[in-house]
């Protein structure tokens, strides 16, 4: 399974199917297409989406969907399927790359937004917010010390993890024009981890049941027996659904000690909230105005952040991607390696720190310079795989490494795959990634291709706020887990604490300013007439052959 990352978490059976649901737009006056994909799965590659944008362009060219105009997000849940990631970073734990998952997936979400497009009728849409009440034992944040970190709490820290939370649910609602109910979206940030890693059943976890409770609820009206209400991922980084510690298993859990049981009462909660704010959300915010998309590829291994997010510093940078040791660690709802082997690699990350040191004066000026941003970038990052530099614990000779594969599954994963010849020239995961703003009347979608903790995903809102202001945009919704994947955004300020979340975010310390600084360069562009926009779309992910992709399957 793809989530937690261990290789014991492997399918045996089904507790729930997964869905993806579609959402196709079409502004009848201007003639312009959008849609919008929740699919029950864990996060969406870019070969995902290439796939489906493909499929799409060759069977079916009366829909008019491209990069752009196309929303594709995943709604989380640990419980589903891995292999369909084209970068191999996400191919250690899974079978390698398995070519009939990344197929079925494919042909799921492009069938539903076929049967999208063929079902559209005239209508209306209507957005509003509601927000859980403090004791909702809905969502807690699991790294307070990193939340409370950041300047905006230094007034007024969260006195606890239930309280160090955005808990506020948005939600689209549609309508058709003779008032039948066609569907709803909404967004908030909880992660779909209530069921664990020692799970072996595929499950849509909390936001599939609060899904299912919802559409059941409204399917019994008969103005709205095919309606489709689908609970898309928030802002949810530092989120969890769980807060009771089980002593035996040595994690946080939910209320109860079936996994399943607390998803479906953490989806109940969320369902119930939804359904307040659907009953209420018709005389709210009607939403009118045009469709708008904006699309810009951005390199996030070398990205200069403005310095207005950044503290006034200049030169901020990014790099190439890097995760540390927090990161393989776990967290306390997903535990990861071994506490001995994490001990024992941090000492060996501080010997490769010294020796790189060390050597400095006889190396290459090129590769000095590369070397002193990487821990300039990095900061205080205990780096143990260099997914950019494809190395791990600073060597490119996995099979060699002196960690013994016996020590961890994870790294035994690595030395399995070095002989084959993973050592192609991309990097282990992407560093070229799709940046996405879809505007549907004045409701804007800013579509980030990772998972944004509470306040890294605030200060983007904000960025884009300021600028589409101009633009009539009433509310700008963050929309996580969109169109590939990357791992974690924190801010400055969280990523020096070095928690899971900040040894996850791995193009250095300035990632989020990175975000922020580019997610405003296509605003400002999306605020000028599109034939005045000037968005340079060239840079590109690699390509991945298909004898690359089969050296990295094997036996589990």
């Amino acid at each position: 399974m793809l989530g937690y990352g261990m290789h014991f978490n492997v399918m045996h059976d089904i507790e729930t199917p997964l869905f993806a649901r579609a959402y196709y737009f079409k502004d009848i006056n201007s003639g312009k297409h959008a849609c919008i994909v929740v699919a029950d799965m864990g996060f969406v590659t870019i070969s995902i989406k290439k796939g489906v944008l493909k499929k799409l362009s060759r069977k079916h060219p009366e829909i008019k969907i491209d990069e752009a105009n196309l929303l594709l997000s995943a709604q989380h849940t640990h419980s589903g399927p891995g292999g369909f990631s084209h970068y191999g970073l996400y191919n250690i734990t899974t079978p390698g790359f398995v070519h009939e998952i990344y197929l079925k997936i494919v042909n799921g979400i492009t069938e539903t937004i076929v049967s999208a497009f063929e079902n559209t009728k005239p209508g209306r849409m209507y957005f509003d917010t509601a927000s859980f009440a403090p004791d909702i034992p809905v969502a807690f944040n699991r790294s307070r010390q990193a939340y409370n970190a950041n300047p905006e709490l230094k007034d007024n820290p969260a006195p606890s993890d239930n309280l160090a939370v955005d808990r506020e649910m948005r939600m689209l609602r549609m309508d058709g024009e003779n008032g039948e109910k066609i569907g709803a979206i909404n967004w908030f940030g909880v992660h779909t981890t209530s069921v664990h890693n020692d799970n072996h059943s595929l499950c849509w976890d909390n936001k599939g049941y609060a899904a299912d409770f919802l559409e059941k609820e409204l399917r019994q009206s008969p103005d709205a027996s095919d309606f489709i209400g689908a609970f898309a991922q928030g802002p949810s980084g530092d989120i969890s659904p769980n807060y009771i510690w089980d002593k035996k298993k040595k994690w946080t859990r939910g209320p109860f000690e079936d996994d399943f049981e607390s998803a479906r009462e953490n989806g109940r909660l969320q369902y119930e909230l939804a359904s307040e704010l659907y009953a209420k959300s018709k005389s709210g915010h009607e939403v009118k105005g045009s469709i708008d998309a904006g699309h810009l590829h951005v390199n996030f291994a070398n990205v200069e952040a403005d310095p207005a997010y950044t503290n006034g510093e200049k030169g901020a940078r990014t790099g190439p991607a890097c995760h540390g040791i927090a990161f393989l660690a776990g967290t306390v709802e997903g535990p990861g390696m071994p506490k001995a082997v994490k001990n024992i690699s941090i000492g060996l990350i501080k010997i490769v720190k010294l020796y790189e040191y060390a050597t400095m004066p006889f190396r290459k000026k090129e590769n000095r310079l590369a070397l002193r941003q990487k821990y300039k970038v990095q900061g205080r990052k205990n780096i143990m795989i260099e997914a950019g530099a494809r190395r791990l614990l600073g060597t490119s000779h996995v099979k060699k490494l002196i960690v013994p594969g016996f020590a961890d599954p994870t790294i035994r994963n690595f030395k399995r795959l070095h002989p084959k010849g993973w050592k192609e020239d991309h990097p282990w995961i992407p560093h070229v990634l799709p940046l996405q703003i879809l505007v549907l009347g004045d409701i804007a979608f800013v579509a980030i291709p990772a998972e944004p903790t509470t306040i890294a995903a605030k200060r983007i809102q904000k960025v884009v706020e300021g600028v589409f202001e101009s633009k009539g945009v009433k509310q700008v919704v963050v929309a996580p887990y969109a169109n590939a994947y990357c791992g974690y955004i924190t801010t400055n300020e969280e990523y020096q604490v070095q928690a899971y979340e900040g040894g996850h975010t791995v193009y250095g310390q300035w990632t989020c300013a990175a975000f922020q600084t580019k997610f405003k360069q296509l605003a400002l562009e999306m605020v000028k007439k599109a034939e005045k926009r000037e968005l340079n779309d060239e840079e590109r992910p690699p390509e991945f052959s298909k004898v690359e992709l089969d050296r990295r399957s094997y036996p589990v």
